[in-house]
């Protein structure tokens, strides 16, 4: 029994199974085996780069989104009545100190 173990393990060392006469069932099954992991390690790089872009269009997103509470800050500032008075008075502009009047457009008919 030991013997045959052996045998086996020797056999085995030495890739008989890769030479004796039924190895095209051997060979068939290993180049089965190798396309499935060259199939399975393209998925993988292929999923990497995705997860990649993902985090660079998420660090993108982030920075957009700031410009934007900032511009959104800066338009709520700009449309104050205390800043568009400011604006308007270096124009030589003022408010008035009463409400204006409504004129009424009287026509003759003939």
């Amino acid at each position: 029994m030991m013997q045959l173990l052996k045998q086996k393990i020797y056999d085995f060392l030495k890739v008989k199974f890769l030479v004796s006469k039924d190895s095209i069932r051997n060979w068939q099954i290993i180049v089965f085996v190798v396309l499935l992991f060259l199939i399975m390690i393209g998925s993988s790089h292929k999923a990497d780069q995705k997860i990649m872009t993902i985090n660079n269009l998420n660090k993108e997103l982030l920075k957009l989104r700031a410009e934007y509470v900032d511009n959104r800050s800066k338009v709520v500032k700009l449309k104050l009545e205390s800043t568009i008075r400011e604006k308007v008075s270096e124009k030589g502009l003022h408010p008035l100190g009463h409400p204006p009047k409504k004129i009424k457009v009287i026509t003759k008919e003939d």
